[in-house]
């Protein structure tokens, strides 16, 4: 099939490029040249395992296509996707000034039957937004073009966004249309091929489906963060709480690990659309509002534990922090609503500096701390040890999980560790000497 991808930022690179493997003719039209410019160049502007050889390997084999140009883009493709950016409002709404843009452009442009898809995660009612933008832009040119606008959402993890694209749990789909459907089916055939995948549904529906996926998630890490604060003050240990309650099928293991919140482009925004969205329409949304506070709560928890400790030695201030972890998760350089952020602006505020670490995220991490004048980047994982007073671990990196104790004890002026992701084993840490603090779980080597 031919395609057009509009946005060639996460959601729209990692689908462009996965449309071509599978045969499929993709143009991926990008407004800033020097985005289109290193693409053609066969490399990448992003962060994701798998997709630079991914996307390198489909432009040479001349199945995925690099352009400012939309007519261009547009010009042989019978599906449009729109993968551009919905930021996150001050009111906490949906901003869809670029997904309206995208509509006028297509409206102004089209001459063809063409189907309209919204991949972005937008509120409900964007598709019908989305059509009567089209359709006001080609009644000004006295048109009477037969298109449809489909609910398309992605549901990919970064960091493992290729795996989940080329093996979806599920591919969901609005349309009200049949001939939309087929070609849904025809395009998507080729990742459901063991069993069948693709749910069709209402356009509103699947516009809902997204919101309600990402918030059924926050709400599982809030709710295993908020028992791990409960653990802490009763004496339970929550790794043990989260085995026990995850052994029921009902429940599960994944999305219940304690930790500093959650982060990213996902979760936070979601959560606060559907949050605005459900107030618009006179609905009381307190059990997500309630996720969003928790999480908030969260992202500031290792923070106050290291503000806390050092309190009765004269607070933070002048002592220095090595910090290991900057992106809001493994296995990305993306650095959207990082809990990493809120715990160097707390400490930072209080007077402490932080040396920190990133295997992936520095330089991102290095632009936007860059006027905080406490705050040092170094790009070697125990260099930033050196001379400080304590570790904290903000980003589960697997380099992270099983590091030299001996050599971090060596370089830290005190064995002290703030394990924000629960990595290591208490025990194991008290009997090697540690000061060791985790989420959840009793402190242990504080005697000392």
């Amino acid at each position: 099939m031919n395609i057009c991808i509009v946005g060639t930022g996460y959601v729209g690179l990692v689908s462009a490029a996965c449309f071509a493997e599978m045969g499929n003719h993709v143009w991926c039209v990008d407004v800033d040249p020097n985005v289109v410019t290193t693409l053609k160049q066969g490399k990448i502007h992003i962060f994701e395992p798998g997709l630079e050889d991914l996307v390198k390997r489909n432009y040479e084999d001349e199945r995925l296509f690099f352009t400012t140009d939309l007519k261009e883009g547009m010009a042989k493709a019978k599906l449009i996707f729109i993968c551009v950016g919905t930021p996150c409002g001050a009111d906490g709404s949906c901003d869809l000034k670029y997904v309206e843009a995208v509509a006028r452009e297509v409206g102004q442009t089209i001459n063809e039957p063409k189907i309209i898809v919204d991949k972005s995660t937008v509120p409900v009612g964007t598709a019908d937004k989305v059509r009567k933008i089209v359709r006001e832009e080609l009644d000004k040119r006295g048109l009477d073009i037969d298109f449809d606008v489909a609910s398309n959402p992605e549901f990919l993890k970064e960091g493992d966004a290729v795996n989940d694209f080329m093996k979806p749990d599920r591919v969901v789909v609005g349309t009200e249309k049949s001939d939309t459907r087929k070609a849904f089916e025809t395009l998507y055939a080729p990742y459901a091929r063991s069993r069948e995948k693709l749910i069709f549904m209402g356009t509103r529906s699947a516009e809902m489906t997204k919101y309600a996926a990402n918030c059924m998630l926050a709400t599982k890490i809030s709710f295993i963060n908020e028992m791990a604060g409960i653990c802490e003050k009763v004496g339970a240990n929550v790794r043990e709480v989260r085995i026990g309650i995850g052994a029921d099928h009902r429940i599960g293991y994944y999305f219940i690990y304690p930790g500093v919140g959650y982060g990213g482009s996902c979760f936070p925004k979601d959560v606060k659309a559907l949050i605005n969205t459900a107030r618009e329409v006179g609905a009381r949304p307190e059990l997500i509002e309630a996720v969003d506070s928790v999480n908030n709560r969260q992202k500031k928890m290792l923070a106050s534990k290291i503000l806390n400790y050092y309190d009765q030695q004269g607070g933070v201030r002048g002592k220095t922090l090595a910090l290991w972890g900057l992106a809001f998760k493994a296995n990305t350089d993306d650095m959207r609503e990082s809990s990493a952020l809120s715990i160097i602006s707390e400490l930072t505020a209080a007077g402490m500096k932080i040396r920190a670490f990133d295997p992936v995220a520095h330089t991102k991490a290095a632009a936007i701390l860059r006027d905080n004048d406490l705050v040092e980047i170094v790009n070697n994982q125990y260099e930033v040890l050196e001379g400080a007073n304590a570790l904290a671990v903000v980003t589960d990196w697997n380099q992270f999980r099983n590091p030299d104790f001996d050599r971090i004890k060596e370089a830290l002026v005190a064995p002290i560790i703030f394990d924000g992701r629960n990595l290591y084993d208490p025990a194991h840490m008290g009997d090697s000497g540690f000061a060791y603090f985790s989420v959840g779980r009793r402190a242990v080597g504080t005697e000392r």
